[in-house]
């Protein structure tokens, strides 16, 4: 198939997606005409589901792009900027800064961007991730939560942004076929209510933050309140919801707990 736009985008809609000239901007940029089995090999991969970031190596997020690579889950271009954002207004010059769950270094990349001054650390439990993520830029650490982060960090840390995994694991089931049959499971279960590796997050966190420091984290709208719930059960000051382009909720914020 020669590959004008028109037509490219025209075999994208029909195939479902869901941005078609977006998709086929970034395929016409990725492929050279000169490479006519590429491009029809990027076109099948596409219409059979496989993310467009998988395909063509990299998504842009924020301005910034990101290398992605196939089996690392795809950062959300609409969420995770929103969360990015909240997180570096609260890390201060200079400051340090903490993302959980990585994957290909999303967060930790937009804030060392937005402050090159800043100690920023990663940590993912997925080998590809971190590898993703250090070729991002990102000082990715392997392992679980805060396991391997050093023990210097205790007490320190401005920010600490993530993005659990937080989809109800009953919700999976309900999700577009593609994001199932090719994103990790890992990256997206939550658990019954989503919610479980945030409430990790919730117990340890507060012996890595400084006094004054805050925890960002991506989630659900619906997921929300139980979210600050569990905030105010565990002593977190003012617990905020973070907007998306849309003005729906895509995350929370919320300040230390006090020391006892």
């Amino acid at each position: 198939m020669e590959w004008d736009a028109e037509r490219l985008v025209a075999r994208l809609r029909a195939g479902g997606c869901v941005a078609p000239e977006e998709e086929a901007d970034e395929l016409l940029r990725t492929f050279s005409a000169a490479d006519a089995p590429a491009r029809a090999a990027a076109l099948t991969r596409r219409l059979a589901g496989e993310p467009l970031a998988w395909i063509v190596g990299s998504v842009e997020l924020d301005g910034l792009r990101l290398h992605v690579a196939p089996g690392v889950y795809v950062p959300r271009r609409w969420q995770t900027p929103a969360i990015a954002r909240r997180a570096a207004a609260l890390l201060p010059p200079g400051g340090t800064a903490v993302d959980l769950c990585t994957g290909a270094g999303t967060l930790a990349a937009l804030l060392q961007r937005g402050d090159p001054t800043a100690r920023v650390l990663a940590t993912d439990v997925d080998p590809a991730a971190v590898r993703c993520a250090r070729r991002n830029g990102v000082h990715a650490l392997i392992g679980d939560l805060f396991d391997p982060l050093p023990s210097d960090l205790v007490g320190t840390v401005d920010v600490i942004a993530s993005v659990t995994p937080y989809v109800p694991t009953a919700a999976l089931a309900l999700l577009p076929s593609d994001t199932m049959a090719y994103e990790p499971a890992t990256a997206l279960d939550g658990g019954p209510d989503g919610l479980v590796l945030l409430r990790r997050v919730l117990l340890d966190a507060p012996m890595w933050l400084r006094p004054e420091g805050w925890l960002v984290t991506e989630l659900g709208a619906h997921q929300v309140d139980a979210a600050v719930d569990a905030l105010d059960a565990g002593g977190w000051r003012d617990p905020t919801t973070i907007p998306d382009p849309d003005g729906e909720a895509c995350g929370v914020a919320a300040k230390a707990p006090r020391r006892r």
